[in-house]
């Protein structure tokens, strides 16, 4: 059995006066975490079409990837005879690693959950596997990331109260067996609260979770098809519920605006493949808004993605350039849009952490949500 830590992993450095937003410090295996952090995501052992290298230069200090997708492919075995995730990728900074319960509802052809774990068939070459709670985290354990998930139960944004409330007993069933089984106590370990679009369930979920006593929890089914404004009524509502000297998570989430109401909310940590999924389909995130440089209006236009970034992108490359590399088909116009809006959403975060250290959060989101607009230009 896994002892209980006594070591303090997360500290609270400040609290904003007028809003639930902190700053706080996350101790890993792998270095510190500066919270609120938004946490790129390398959902196969690699953020698409970036380096380590070009990650660390855009200020990422954790990741986040993906156990279902690796134990697909290639195996947490291969990845464990390389001594873990950190050496066979190469980052040397923290690792998240969801469990994959997301993926396995949402990819799996057919499948069938019972209390006592999923047997469904691979996305990738139609396999039959069946995963459990404790093989979840034994492949966590494996792949040795600083900080692992529980299996949870997703359910869909349109399912009944009672299907939700099914899977908040199901989850609160395997959190209990996923906390029994993992021994590794150099990596901590968070709860999910599930309950869907259901108060009375998320609140359900919030106190059997915390019975349970895990090193942080994430807010888990949020951004599967709801809207914005449902969504964050759920975050701004659970979210101060959850114990303040652990690390609270939103699990899937992360546009611009997205990151100032969850980090006012009391959020810690936010990932989102937003940023390398635009960018593969032409579209770069500005101080401005979202810009389509592949549109032909950029045909001729000089003009960095966004004459205030300072990344390597901005400071070398005009928007007629990328739209070339767009139109040419050359992998570069990925990397290099893939690069600024990492880099994008990194520095947005960091100026959020210093407003939030120099008390002015609710100023500087007025200021930069004034001049943003949300849709594609």
């Amino acid at each position: 059995m896994k002892t209980e830590q006594v070591k303090e992993t997360f500290q609270i450095i400040k609290q904003d006066p007028e809003t639930q937003a902190r700053l706080g410090i996350l101790k890993t295996e792998h270095g510190m975490i500066h919270t609120p952090m938004f946490m790129p995501v390398g959902t196969q052992a690699t953020v698409k079409t970036l380096s380590p290298k070009e990650l660390d230069e855009a200020g990422a200090e954790i990741i986040l990837s993906n156990t279902y997708h690796l134990y697909i492919r290639p195996g947490i075995d291969l990845i464990r005879q390389h001594g873990g995730l950190h050496k066979f990728m190469g980052w040397k900074k923290p690792i998240l690693t969801d469990s994959g319960g997301y993926q396995v509802f949402s990819l799996a052809r057919l499948r069938k959950i019972t209390d006592d774990g999923v047997t469904f068939n691979s996305h990738f070459d139609g396999r039959e596997i069946f995963l459990t709670p404790e093989e979840v985290i034994k492949a966590q354990e494996g792949l040795g990331s600083d900080i692992a998930m529980i299996f949870d139960e997703c359910p869909p944004a349109d399912a009944t109260y009672a299907q939700v409330d099914e899977a908040v007993r199901r989850t609160i069933h395997w959190a209990k067996r996923a906390k029994d089984a993992h021994l590794c106590d150099k990596q901590l370990l968070f709860g999910i609260i599930q309950g869907g679009r259901f108060l009375e369930l998320r609140k359900k979920s919030l106190d059997q979770t915390l019975d349970i006593n895990f090193d942080g929890y994430a807010i888990g089914g949020v951004s599967v098809g709801e809207s914005r404004d449902e969504m964050e009524r759920i975050v701004r509502e659970m979210a101060p519920l959850l114990p303040a000297d652990k690390p609270r998570y939103l699990m899937g989430v992360g546009t611009p605006i997205d990151l100032f109401w969850s980090f006012e909310a009391g959020i810690d940590l936010l990932d989102c493949v937003n940023p390398t999924r635009y960018a593969r389909n032409g579209c770069a995130y500005t101080r401005a808004g979202k810009i389509i440089v592949r549109n032909a209006q950029y045909t001729q236009d000089q003009a960095p993605l966004d004459e205030t970034c300072g990344c390597y992108t901005c400071q070398n490359f005009s928007r007629s350039y990328l739209r070339h590399l767009f139109n040419c088909e050359e992998i570069l116009g990925h990397r290099l849009i893939s690069y600024h809006n990492v880099h994008f959403f990194l520095a947005l975060t960091n100026e959020i952490r210093n407003s939030i250290s120099e008390g002015r959060f609710l100023a500087f989101k007025k200021e930069f949500l004034a001049g943003y607009d949300d849709s594609l230009r």
